[in-house]
């Protein structure tokens, strides 16, 4: 147990297991290039950022924007500008699902939305700072951790949702100062007293608070302003000295105007309680929600070093982790439960299920698997508290909490409707359905006629240990309705020579549907 680098053999379940636990869903064709690619050169590849266009306007409820065209630098109107905000949070949710729907191979929507369970902010009042500040938290996906926490602070998404716009030397407002060293930064850690915990004290909230004041939202709502910014105001800023606790080494910090909250972060990061806090939370994203002893001796301790040597720098750290021996150990497989973004897009993502509609009923079909996701516990754009989601801190449940008697029936339903149903239809214009793409999905495995192996593929994309022979024979006992394996094989070829014919085409994908939709409800699926 160490970050010692993985010595094992790479296989194609030690690259399916990298890709599960860093995309949302790979492909059986990103398995095989994964797997002959090597560890080494696949894990770098996964560690650069792709290119994302804008969101643009899908909705004639927008007032500002011709259809087509981005949003994210234009005035709100005048006349009706809530139902503008409206058309640009749908569309907005449809850029996002839609990233995450056409990932590419790379880690960077995976770690884009463990930001934004990180620092959990709401979506603003102004659809343009949301954007805004998804797009600071994907482009500093991997970047330094320090750099990112300086600009989430005066980032205007984050000045509204924690008031830190109304934080002014007259009226000082604790709420952001709070967050910063218990969510943010450094962690509480123990309490020692009242108001006194191992990595800081109320009264380092209260002179956090005084640091931060002075900063404002221009532009929020606006029908001059194309740009939402965060502006100093010298004036509301409280230029009197601070006195940082003990826990924060009776540090004295001086007027710095509008650089004194960077100064202040760079004095949170001089312990090593900052490194210690992310990389726990980093292993219970990627690894597993069990910090033993152990762990955190091996793994976390050699974590925190290595972001500390690195300034903060997370990408050596995050290639360390999915580099080691730790990472890939069986009894880290199917460790954690997916939350309900996962669970949704590895049944469309892997099975490569594209739609190819206009970008307006396109958008419409992701915000409704938004809203589906919301629905069974996890809405993107409204965490249900500043701490995040709880299945990724509240002890001893953790991921475990994604299932409960209504999450799990919502979980199959969606799996029957995406695998048997023509039932997911978009509200914009009903005559246009999505489905899993069921016979092309099988007709890029290894070979579809062979119902022993094409369930054998099933496995290693779908299930992080593989399925038990029981298992497997009940699935393809599903596939081939109970026949003889030549019969699938038979029907199979038949279909090939006569793509045509529909009653033929029919009878296959309601095989492959039930089959699919029965291993989207097993256990071994429900995991990474």
């Amino acid at each position: 147990m160490s970050l010692k680098a993985y010595s094992g053999v790479w296989d194609e379940q030690a690259a399916s297991h990298l890709l599960r636990r860093t995309m949302f869903g790979p492909t059986f064709q990103q398995i095989k290039y994964a797997t002959q690619k090597g560890m080494e050169n696949v894990i770098d590849e996964l560690l650069i950022l792709p290119d994302s266009t804008l969101p643009i306007v899908v909705s004639d409820k927008e007032a500002v924007v011709s259809q087509g065209q981005s949003w994210v630098n234009s005035p709100f109107p005048v006349i009706n500008p809530q139902e503008t905000q409206s058309a640009r949070n749908e569309s907005l949710a449809g850029w996002i699902f839609q990233n995450i729907h056409n990932e590419s191979l790379s880690i960077h929507e995976k770690m884009t939305l463990f930001w934004q369970n990180h620092f959990a902010v709401e979506e603003s009042s102004d659809a343009r700072a949301t954007y805004y500040y998804y797009k600071l938290l994907r482009e500093n996906a991997l970047g330094n951790i320090k750099d990112l926490i300086k600009q989430i602070t005066i980032n205007p998404s984050m000045l509204q949702f924690l008031n830190g716009n109304s934080n002014t030397k007259n009226s000082p407002n604790e709420n952001y100062s709070r967050e910063l060293l218990e969510l943010f930064s450094i962690g509480k850690g123990e309490q020692i007293g009242e108001g006194d915990y191992t990595n800081y004290t109320e009264a380092d909230i209260k002179e956090g608070a005084k640091i931060l004041t002075g900063w404002r939202i221009d532009g929020i709502q606006s029908s001059f302003s194309t740009k939402v910014n965060a502006t100093f105001v010298a004036s509301k800023h409280d230029t009197t000295t601070k006195n940082l606790s003990s826990r924060l080494g009776n540090i004295v910090v001086v007027n710095g105007n509008e650089n004194e909250y960077a100064n202040y972060i760079d004095i949170l990061f001089e312990t090593e309680h900052a490194a210690q806090f992310i990389s726990k939370k980093l292993y219970r994203w990627f690894v597993n929600y069990a910090i033993t002893p152990e762990v955190q001796v091996n793994i976390i301790d050699p974590m925190v070093q290595l972001l500390v040597v690195h300034n903060y720098e997370l990408k050596p750290v995050i290639k360390a982790l999915l580099s080691s021996a730790h990472f890939y150990d069986i009894t880290n497989r199917g460790t954690i439960i997916k939350n309900p973004i996962e669970l949704v897009f590895s049944m469309l993502n892997s099975t490569e299920s594209k739609i190819s509609y206009t970008t307006q009923i396109n958008y419409d079909f992701y915000s409704q698997l938004g809203s589906i996701c919301a629905v069974m516990g996890m809405n993107y754009f409204r965490p249900p508290n500043v701490g995040g989601w709880p299945a990724y801190y509240q002890a001893p449940n953790y991921t475990r909490l994604w299932i409960n008697s209504s999450y799990i029936n919502l979980r199959f339903l969606i799996s029957s409707v995406l695998t048997l149903t023509d039932k997911f239809k978009s509200k914009i214009d009903k005559t246009k359905s999505w489905q899993i793409d069921l016979i092309g999905f099988i007709q890029g495995l290894s070979s579809p006629s062979d119902p022993i192996q094409l369930i054998d593929d099933l496995a290693l994309i779908f299930c992080p240990k593989g399925l038990s022979i029981e298992a497997k024979a009940k699935l393809k006992s599903l596939l081939t309705n109970g026949l003889p394996d030549f019969e699938w094989s038979v029907q199979y070829d038949e279909y090939v020579k006569n793509p045509s014919d529909i009653s033929m085409k029919q009878a296959l994908m309601f095989r492959i549907g039930l089959t699919l939709d029965n291993l989207f409800k097993l256990p071994e699926f429900q995991t990474i």
